[in-house]
């Protein structure tokens, strides 16, 4: 099998809370089904000169920015220099890190986003998980249900992984690159530092360091033309 799909490969544990959950697991969808009780477990432990709670369950640091239209539910914990922009909702089980962008109208849920991820227009996050200064483009979203309604299956080029997950979004690697109106298939996994053209259509294991045409074509990114 190979290594593209494993959690060390596609993340720097070091930059999210989420770091001794993830570093439990080979494949980082393991941790998915545990969010929701890895925030209430951690949440009472944050510094109150750092944090503060503003509702059930719900922790933020002191310098986040939270629009009036935008909406919170927990369990979340949303790290410092966070600004979360009008119409956001986050609708619990969210591990959101330091200096993320939660855009207008993005929807959040049972996810984990490490320091850094930009997610500012119109997007959809359910079920995933995204890396270090990972960004989607205007638009594109993680699909997070089969249309047939089975579980999900992880494509990769050695062969599928069984999850045993109903539910399951995208896997970004740190400084992944999604362009605009993409959609990212269920069971994707984006490699570290691999770009995505817009309006393109993401299925199975993109390796790290590549770019995705919009015809579908996977190559190098030391081989862009």
């Amino acid at each position: 099998m190979s290594r593209n799909t494993e959690t060390r490969e596609l993340f720097t544990l070091s930059h999210s809370l989420a770091a001794p959950l993830l570093e439990k697991t080979q494949h980082p969808w393991e941790a998915l089904p545990g969010i929701g009780d890895f925030i209430l477990s951690i949440g009472p432990s944050l510094l109150p000169e750092e944090y503060r709670q503003i509702g059930a369950d719900i922790w933020i640091a002191r310098d986040v920015t939270i629009a009036p239209t935008a909406t919170v539910i927990g369990p979340a914990i949303i790290g410092r220099g966070t600004e979360v922009r009008p119409g956001a909702y986050i609708r619990g089980k969210a591990l959101i890190g330091e200096g993320c962008v939660i855009g207008n109208s993005t929807e959040i849920k049972n996810a984990i986003l490490f320091d850094k991820v930009q997610v500012p227009h119109y997007n959809y996050v359910g079920d995933s998980i995204l890396g270090y200064r990972a960004h989607m483009g205007a638009g594109s979203i993680a699909s997070n249900v089969r249309g047939d309604k089975e579980l999900v299956i992880v494509h990769d080029e050695d062969g599928d992984i069984a999850t045993g997950l109903k539910k399951f979004g995208a896997m970004l690697g740190d400084g992944a690159e999604i362009g605009c109106n993409s959609v990212l298939c269920p069971g994707s996994v984006v490699g570290r530092n691999t770009q995505v053209y817009p309006l393109s259509r993401v299925r199975g294991v993109l390796p790290a360091d590549s770019l995705m045409k919009g015809d579908g074509e996977i190559v190098p990114k030391g081989e862009m033309k």
